[in-house]
């Protein structure tokens, strides 16, 4: 999977080099870096109000948009905004005291109006019960410029499974 985006990841940076785009300076690529970390960290603070919908804004308004998560993917907004609603309404408004907690940030930047993030985040929180819990995983998301703003066009989307998941699939192949 990993050799897939890095494979991805060369030929936008070629074609799009080849398309007379040019080189960026160190600069130029650190400030693009910094716009598309910026845009994700204040999309995913769920300390202010809104979540769902700045979730939302990292999208296009307009436009195919292809996400891939749980197994299953999507090819609309229409599609991946029912499922951020859901994921909000359904698990993410039950959620008491969450914090979203990046543990690595990567940005490779491809081009003036191309980037791909990889990050890990956790989110632990107190479930209705108020006890501890924990929510994490992995994403890849392609970002494109368009109007002025870095808007996501593809994504990979996993979750890391609990430890008690860990714990049992450890425990049946411990007895295999």
């Amino acid at each position: 999977m990993r050799l897939t985006w890095v494979v991805l990841g060369a030929v936008l940076a070629w074609s799009c080099t080849s398309a007379g785009e040019g080189k960026l300076t160190p600069s130029q690529t650190s400030e693009i870096r910094a716009e598309v970390e910026r845009a994700m960290r204040e999309a995913y603070d769920l300390s202010k109000p809104n979540v769902a919908e700045r979730m939302l804004s990292l999208y296009p308004a307009s436009g195919p948009v292809v996400s891939a998560a749980g197994g299953r993917v999507v090819g609309s907004k229409d599609s991946l905004a029912a499922g951020i609603r859901y994921f909000w309404n359904n698990v993410g408004s039950n959620m008491r005291s969450p914090q979203w907690i990046w543990e690595h940030f990567y940005v490779d930047v491809l081009s003036p109006t191309s980037a791909v993030v990889t990050a890990t985040y956790r989110i632990p929180h107190r479930d209705p019960q108020n006890m501890p819990h924990e929510i994490a995983g992995a994403m890849t998301e392609v970002f494109e410029k368009r109007n002025g703003r870095w808007v996501i066009v593809q994504e990979h989307l996993s979750d890391r499974p609990s430890n008690d998941t860990v714990q049992t699939s450890m425990q049946t192949h411990e007895h295999h």
